[in-house]
């Protein structure tokens, strides 16, 4: 693809006591990661040298001041934000430092992006302890984004294997109040959002199954209603809109199917029922898209890996494939809006 078509990415170094770093250096010497898109990376060079080092890699990336960004309309260039001095990070642990640097790396990128400066953002993986040292009323991304975008419409995070999308009705709450979140509305929203996203992705037709919340789906009403007085009339209700969905499946079963090509997308009903049987299929490919918002993030769907920090073992599989859907979908952004 010529260079001046090609679309830009705010990418946010994470947490810098993990593998953020080294990840980060890791795909910028990336070959097939660099064809994909322009890279705006926020951070501080001082780390970036220091994730370049654990690698092994050699670096050749301009650095710029952050007033530069906006004239510049092609290349991979670093934003050195000087705010987070490797001395002062201990590989490993959680700090308020490198929470506050993580924070100050995504606001920089999520504005770049929503100035229309950049088509897609990205980051490395951010430990949330860190963050909310850092800054104490952090829930999760999808609320930090909504804050920091003034964002009120429909948002939802998916986990994405090369051949399998999953998306999920509630996230970030405790299992005893899942059931109550669980509305025919709170379905249709989360169904249209994964079919539009998938759309975004390059899904033609997209198939989503839909899990049971009980035990298999409910056997009948034996183990819960939920699957026969809400899910089951979503799911009807999401095929009069147009959507490929089936369901509701039990969950101990559907994903078997999903893996082996029936569906494109399994849609859960809570966190860990989706996770568990993404990360076992393939936890080093995986990739978060947070979706809905007026352009994706995405991230690897690992966390900080503190444990190998420094140690140069870091896996780039699932961060490359998220900068490569990232690129991807700003891509196709990109396209739609030319078109129309």
């Amino acid at each position: 693809m010529d260079a001046s078509n090609l679309p830009r990415i705010a990418f946010a170094m994470g947490d810098p006591a993990g593998v953020s770093p080294e990840l980060t250096a890791k795909a910028l010497a990336d070959a097939q990661v660099r064809a994909a898109a322009h890279f705006i990376v926020f951070g501080d060079r001082r780390m970036l040298d220091l994730g370049a080092r654990q690698a092994s890699v050699a670096l050749d990336i301009e650095t710029i001041d952050a007033e530069a960004i906006r004239a510049r309309a092609e290349g991979t260039v670093f934003v050195d934000l000087a705010h987070c001095d490797p001395a002062t990070i201990t590989l490993g642990e959680v700090s308020e430092a490198g929470g506050a640097s993580a924070i100050a790396n995504f606001r920089g990128a999520l504005q770049l992006a929503r100035d229309g400066h950049a088509q897609a953002v990205a980051f490395t993986p951010f430990n949330k302890a860190a963050m909310r040292l850092a800054h104490p009323s952090y829930e999760d991304e999808i609320v930090f984004l909504s804050e920091e975008l003034a964002f009120e419409g429909e948002a939802s995070e998916f986990n994405i294997l090369p051949h399998l999308w999953n998306a999920r009705v509630t996230s970030h709450v405790p299992l005893s109040g899942v059931s109550a979140l669980i509305t025919r509305e709170a379905i249709l929203d989360n169904l249209t959002l994964t079919h539009d996203n998938l759309k975004a992705a390059g899904f033609e037709r997209p198939r989503i199954a839909v899990a049971g919340l009980n035990p298999h789906a409910g056997d009948g009403g034996n183990f819960g209603r939920e699957e026969i007085d809400v899910i089951a009339p979503a799911v009807e209700e999401g095929r009069g809109r147009g959507i490929d969905c089936a369901g509701p499946y039990p969950s101990d079963t559907v994903f078997m199917r999903a893996n082996r090509g029936d569906f494109d997308a399994v849609l859960t009903m809570y966190h860990d029922q989706g996770q568990i049987a993404m990360k076992l299929i393939g936890f080093d490919a995986g990739v978060t898209l947070l979706g809905g918002f007026p352009f994706p993030v995405c991230t690897p769907a690992h966390g900080t890996a503190y444990d190998i920090a420094g140690a140069g073992k870091a896996d780039l599989g699932a961060t490359r494939n998220a900068l490569l859907l990232a690129a991807t979908m700003a891509r196709r952004a990109q396209a739609a809006h030319i078109a129309a």
